[in-house]
């Protein structure tokens, strides 16, 4: 398995290279020719002190923080004409803090929460957004994208869109507090080329390249290529490495009929982040006596996590009026990923002054004969913890050796109809469309630190919590014990419409009916051989959904908007989820969202200011029977979230420019267990991973000696990590903050400073209480080399 990742790897080295090459060299020539015709700038002329974007034929425009439009064809209005709160973050302010991944651009829209590490489809991206979980509600130019991996890197990102709310009507199934929407890049009616090298502190090293050319009046193709290494700040082992590319080429720029191919690669290959020992209780508050920020508590030698993430894209653009157009959509996906994970979970004997110690909850540090068939009764001393799983017969109680090798494909098509009709006077802006996707899911488990003959290896040291030795000396052989499938398929037809009643009343709403149908099953296997099958769970719902919304325009510039809809949620929302015999057959879960809000543009139409009133409230989620005659779940879940939210974004004078977001939730438990339970303990306390308070601010300056200057805060809330029996602990709450500086050497040559955490806050962005938490990154800095031409 190693070798074949190796060859995988330097294979895909040696294509990034050449495409690097092939992207340079090929852009070069335009340039070349540019300058012989006379077109650089004059002698003495002041260039642009801000990262220019390029427009029609590589003129260059200034970049903007005020995006007019959402990219999907189901919002048929503008975004100040949208009675929903999306948030969209554009590139120029990912490039200006050279935000790399999909967590690092979402700490730039408050009321999100991320979790720690694994969940059942793997280590990957865990997203809470608005109290609820979002980690089915990414999508990829509006196409879901439902499988548990990392989305580290932004090369190939025009744009991210945040959609608030209860809207299945968009996205599909499930929704519940929102969801994500990453926008890639496309070749397009331009001349342009961007290489960057970029050199930082822990061994950051990146290269990237992107360059959109013509051929002749008709053809356009774009390449955007990446390579990227780096350790995690902070961190004694954590890394990161990874390389991509993503050409694509569009046929039809000047005719009535568009076609468009892209492809999309990208390999990583990292130590996955789990963090260190984390608990929130009477005695402890946070990271246990002894554990420093930087210490890897898993095995360097062993743990990792590989995938492969590979798109093939096809769209035709077809216009038939200035008034008529339709669209059709085809896409393969593929994402493997193999995760070897040794979370920093065990038996925890802390020095706590006493002779003995204790585990952070108070209790003996022994381990029973009982629960340990390979080793007589253990105590383990103080100031230790002691590895492995009890479920797997050896010392300690954590999930050692952890492996999972998934993959996730998907075929999608969807076809949308756009037109404008005015019928007596009402202008109708309409989309159409139907779509349809079929997922499939498969997953190998086992654990790799054993025998050759599966056997759990005799030996196994403990670990000391202040100086942990993460290096395995035992055997590496990964020994089966399960496998997962599951498929998912889904059929939908939509309608959406905006009304204009006149210049000020509007009307805008949507409808979707999608049928969903998905299976699941287990294997079981015994020293890596089959043992059994488990029972096909299935289930499938027919779905309808909704959004309604009103819009009162009192001016050119400005919109008051209420609006109202609804989420349905089966219990087969995701191809890598489990349907189990007391879920498959439970009705979808139900959502709402209620919102008021007004959006302006300011000063000249070049500052947008929004402002929203909301309430999320999951109207029925699933419980435990309280009845023992009827095992099904029963839907008397509920929950509801309180929440305003304020957004500025664009250009308050020629030289200053701001993103700014903040969002306060209130959320609380309404039920959490069924109609005549013994109790409910949940009820009445607030949602866990939600923030009360949450902001960011992004802006920049351009002095007028071509220096640019930057800077950015990010404030994260209190937030409950456990709301049932009491007591109830809080996250403390805790500010980062950035800068930038960057400065025009020549008209195409740049040079980009980023400091990150300036003030090297010690905080953790992803905790899982009485277990782990993830410490986001100390202080760090890379300075990046832009050529633009």
């Amino acid at each position: 398995m190693e070798e074949k990742n190796n060859s995988q790897v330097a294979r895909g080295r040696m294509a990034l290279m050449a495409a690097l090459s092939v992207g340079v060299a090929a852009s070069a020539l335009p340039a070349m020719a540019q300058q012989a015709s006379g077109s650089a700038t004059k002698e003495g002329e002041k260039k642009a002190v801000v990262l220019p974007t390029l427009g029609v034929e590589g003129q260059a425009v200034a970049p903007t923080n005020k995006p007019e439009q959402a990219a999907s064809p189901k919002y048929t209005a503008p975004l100040r004409d949208t009675p929903q709160t999306i948030t969209v973050v554009p590139a120029a302010v990912i490039q200006e803090q050279n935000l790399l991944n999909l967590r690092d651009i979402l700490t730039t829209v408050p009321g999100i929460t991320f979790g720690a590490g694994e969940g059942g489809g793997g280590y990957g991206d865990s997203i809470n957004l608005r109290g609820y979980s979002a980690n089915s509600d990414i999508a990829i130019d509006g196409i879901r994208d439902s499988a548990q991996y990392v989305r580290s890197d932004s090369f190939n990102l025009e744009q991210l869109e945040v959609t608030n709310g209860a809207n299945s009507v968009y996205a599909g199934s499930g929704s519940v507090g929102g969801s994500i929407n990453l926008v890639s890049k496309a070749a397009k009616d331009d001349v342009f080329t961007r290489a960057s090298a970029g050199i930082g502190t822990d061994a950051y090293y990146r290269a990237t390249v992107d360059s959109n050319q013509k051929i002749g009046d008709d053809i356009a193709i774009r390449l955007n290529a990446m390579g990227h290494k780096n350790d995690a700040a902070g961190r004694d082992v954590e890394k990161a490495e990874r390389w991509g590319f993503a050409p694509s080429v569009v046929f039809g720029l000047n005719s009535d009929t568009k076609v468009t191919l892209s492809y999309h690669h990208q390999h990583d290959d990292n130590i996955p982040q789990y963090g260190v020992p984390y608990y929130l209780t009477a005695t402890y508050d946070g990271m246990l006596p002894g554990v420093d920020r930087s210490n890897y508590y898993g095995y360097a030698n062993v743990d990792t996590q590989k995938s492969d993430v590979d798109i093939v894209t096809a769209k035709i653009e077809h216009s038939f009026t200035d008034k008529l157009s339709v669209q059709n959509l085809t896409r393969w996906q593929r994402v493997t990923q193999l995760s070897i994970a040794s979370p920093p979970q065990g038996l925890w004997c802390v020095d706590d002054g006493s002779a003995t110690g204790h585990t952070p909850t108070g209790g003996a540090c022994t381990i029973a004969a009982s629960t340990n068939p390979v080793k007589p009764a253990t105590t383990v001393p103080k100031g230790f913890f002691a590895p492995f799983s009890v479920s797997s017969g050896a010392l300690g109680t954590g999930p050692r050796g952890t492996t999972r090798d998934s993959r996730n494909s998907m075929l999608f098509n969807q076809t949308d109809l756009k037109a404008s009709i005015d019928t007596g006077g009402i202008t109708h802006n309409l989309t159409v469309g139907a779509a349809i996707f079929s997922e499939k899911y498969h997953l190998d488990s086992g654990n790799s630190l054993r025998n050759a003959n599966g056997t759990v290896p005799a030996d196994i040291p403990l670990i000391n919590i202040a100086d942990p030795n993460n290096i395995w000396n035992g055997p590496v052989n990964f020994i089966k014990t399960g496998t997962q499938d599951g498929t998912l398929e889904n059929q939908a037809v939509y309608a959406f419409d905006q009304i204009k009643l006149n210049e000020q009343f509007e009307l805008n709403g949507g409808v979707r009916w999608e049928h969903n149908k998905g299976d699941y099953t287990t294997g079981t296997y015994t020293n890596g051989t089959f043992t059994s099958q488990g029972q096909l769970f299935e289930n499938q719902d027919n779905l309808f959904s909704y959004r309604v919304g009103a819009v009162y325009k009192p001016a050119q510039n400005g919109s008051i908007y209420v609006a109202y809809g609804n989420s349905k949620t089966p219990s087969k929302t995701g191809v890598n989820g489990s349907c189990t015999a007391i879920t498959c057959n439970v009705d979808p879960e139900t959502a709402i969202n209620y919102e008021i809000g007004t959006k302006w543009d300011l000063l000249e139409n070049q500052l947008s200011v929004t402002a929203a009133l909301f309430r999320n409230e999951r109207q029925n989620y699933k419980v435990p029977s309280a009845d023992p005659l009827i095992p099904e779940n029963q839907l008397k879940g509920k929950s509801r979230v309180d929440g305003v939210s304020l957004g500025v974004a664009g250009t308050i004078t020629e030289e200053w420019r701001v993103f700014a977001n903040y969002t306060y939730l209130d959320s609380e438990v309404l039920q959490n267990a069924d109609d005549g339970a013994a109790s409910d303990p949940q009820k009445g306390n607030p949602l866990t991973s939600v923030m009360k308070h949450s902001g960011s601010l992004w802006t920049t300056y351009d002095l007028p000696i071509g220096l640019q200057l930057g800077y950015g805060a990010t404030y994260f809330g209190e937030m409950y990590l456990n709301n049932a029996a009491p007591p109830l602990f809080k996250m403390p709450d805790f500010w980062v903050h950035r800068a930038s500086a960057s400065y025009w050497l020549t008209d195409e040559l740049q040079v980009q400073l980023n400091v990150n955490n300036l003030f090297d806050k010690k905080y953790f962005q992803r905790v899982r209480n009485n277990g782990w938490a993830t410490p986001g990154d100390a202080r760090n800095a890379t300075l990046t080399v832009n050529y633009t031409f």
